[in-house]
């Protein structure tokens, strides 16, 4: 039997980050129920590097990340994390409420409002009727998601760490200070637990006793469709968000990658794209634009996972020693995976969070899964 300091359950991105950031002072094992890691939500999302989206303390853990994504460690990757992309937050008739709070709400310096001429000389397909008001972060960047990713598990392997997949957890017990975990390929222990399960991770929690944290997978669909701009052209556009995020479209290799950004509550599955969520994105996208989507190419689908704030639930289970969560990231996951592993992390070495974060007037409690106790 296999024994480590850590057992990181979860090898999406929040839990590699995690175990990345444990390898360095930890004994860690990071164990994924599927064949491969990043297989369910990873693997699916939209990836857009975007401060100025989300609860508050998702925007300045957001910010927190940024520095490790520009200069990461040296060999983490082989090609740039981020990228130019900028973002739009496009309004139509109706909606200046939405356009005030989003300018309220914004971290200082992330937003700007810009005129409607300049929102179309940005992305052209805007020029039409639909178009009111705009706002524009120039500082949103697309992420290489995959670089990212495997940066994590290519360091997490060369700081001694182990990945264990196609090994589901079935069974968590605790004695004399220790944790076996039985899964359906072997059986391991260690001294602390990370559930970083996504859409699973109540299921794990049960398996050791917590309580449930409500963890709500949400079920978001995307598509892909032609349009008749050159490759060249279509790169050059921000990504475009409705204001209210009803949909959005961004370019995707010479293609447009499209969303209704829906939140449909989901049982922990591979889950599928619906063709009525494709059909209605289909239909606003096309009433804001002067697209015509005659050819979508590829659709899929991925779930998100929410507890009732929608932040993040990070640290100690305050009932069941030795077991940390590591859930809810939201659909934020990927760009503030760096914090987030930092933040566990501290919490795992009892070294508190990262003075940086600490500075931004963040606080444990914020994290604590005890907040959603009632």
């Amino acid at each position: 039997m296999a024994d480590f300091d850590v057992a990181v359950i979860g090898a999406g991105i929040v839990g590699a980050s995690c175990a990345y950031a444990l390898a360095a002072t930890h004994r860690v094992a990071l164990v994924e129920m599927e064949a491969r890691p990043g297989y369910h939500t990873t693997g699916r999302s939209a990836a857009l590097f975007e401060e100025a989206y989300g609860p508050r303390v998702i925007r300045q853990i957001t910010v927190a990340s940024r520095g490790f994504f520009e200069s990461p460690p040296p060999g983490f990757s082989s090609s740039p994390l981020l990228s130019p992309r900028g973002a739009l937050f496009i309004a139509g008739a109706g909606k200046d409420a939405s356009v005030e709070k989003g300018l309220a709400d914004a971290l200082p310096g992330t937003v700007e409002e810009i005129s409607r001429a300049e929102a179309i000389a940005l992305c052209p397909p805007l020029d039409t009727p639909w178009l009111r008001r705009a706002l524009f972060d120039r500082a949103a960047m697309d992420m290489d998601v995959n670089a990212i990713h495997q940066g994590y598990l290519r360091g997490f392997k060369a700081a001694g760490g182990t990945i264990v997949c196609d090994a589901e957890v079935e069974g968590l017990e605790r004695a004399a200070g220790r944790w076996t975990l039985r899964t359906r390929s072997q059986t391991l222990r260690a001294t602390q637990i990370v559930n970083a399960a996504g859409a699973w991770a109540d299921r794990v929690g049960a398996l050791a006793g917590a309580r449930p944290i409500g963890i709500v997978p949400k079920r978001r669909t995307a598509f892909i469709f032609e349009v008749p701009e050159t490759a060249a052209e279509i790169g050059q556009w921000p990504m475009a968000c409705e204001i209210d995020e009803t949909f959005y479209f961004k370019p995707e290799a010479g293609l447009v990658l499209a969303s209704p950004a829906d939140e449909t509550p989901s049982p922990p599955c591979d889950a599928q794209p619906e063709e009525i969520d494709v059909a209605e994105c289909a239909e606003r996208v096309q009433a804001a634009t002067r697209f015509r989507i005659e050819r979508i190419r590829r659709r899929w689908a991925g779930l998100r996972c929410f507890v009732a704030d929608k932040c993040p639930v990070l640290g100690p289970d305050p009932d069941v020693r030795g077991f940390h969560w590591a859930a809810g990231p939201g659909g934020y996951g990927i760009m503030t995976s760096p914090a987030v592993g930092r933040i566990v992390a501290g919490f795992i070495r009892q070294t508190g969070l990262p003075d940086d974060i600490s500075a931004m007037g963040v606080t444990p409690d914020e994290f604590s899964p005890a907040r959603l106790y009632s």
